[in-house]
């Protein structure tokens, strides 16, 4: 029988997320993720319990992250459980943690809330690290003249799929 590691997270980041690069130069983020159980107990009393979640995330994913996430950031991640063991420098015995390798993940929340995708203008007014603008809006499709109410024709042509896009209008 084969074996089978996968995880699914819906939560909150605890805190901003940390960009570290690899010797190999691969980019890899830390962060926190807070995910909330609530349940009814026997007697009627609402409950709620928290779990405090190390992930890290490599490559392209590790970049957008840090870029788009912040302490608080509803983010949806699915990886693998890793654990990791090293010995206790103060007193001398061995320690370990799981931590979450994400593989996938995606950007929650709505627009109202300034968390939007990449694109939205809450997105599109928020800043790097480095002060830079955030990247372009993702391509929806070219933009398309404007509907004219029925029985009225358009100044401009319909969309052609024959228009002719350069390197920069792509959006991958």
């Amino acid at each position: 029988m084969g074996n089978y590691n996968r995880i699914i997270l819906l939560g909150n980041l605890t805190r901003d997320p940390q960009l570290k690069y690899l010797p190999s130069q691969m980019p890899v983020v830390e962060f926190g993720l807070a995910v909330n159980h609530r349940w009814r107990s026997k007697d009627g009393q609402d409950r709620e319990e928290v779990l405090f979640i190390d992930c890290s995330c490599f490559g392209r994913g590790a970049e957008v992250i840090n870029q788009y996430c912040q302490k608080g950031k509803q983010l949806l991640v699915e990886g693998r459980l890793k654990l990791d063991t090293w010995e206790d420098k103060q007193g001398g015995g061995k320690r370990n943690k799981h931590t979450v390798v994400v593989d996938n993940f995606q950007l929650m929340g709505g627009r109202g809330d300034g968390s939007g995708p990449p694109g939205s203008p809450q997105a599109a007014s928020q800043r790097s690290e480095e002060g830079a603008p955030a990247p372009p809006a993702q391509a929806r499709g070219p933009a398309r003249a404007p509907q004219s109410p029925p029985g009225q024709s358009s100044s401009e042509p319909p969309f052609s799929q024959e228009q002719q896009f350069g390197d920069d209008d792509i959006p991958f």
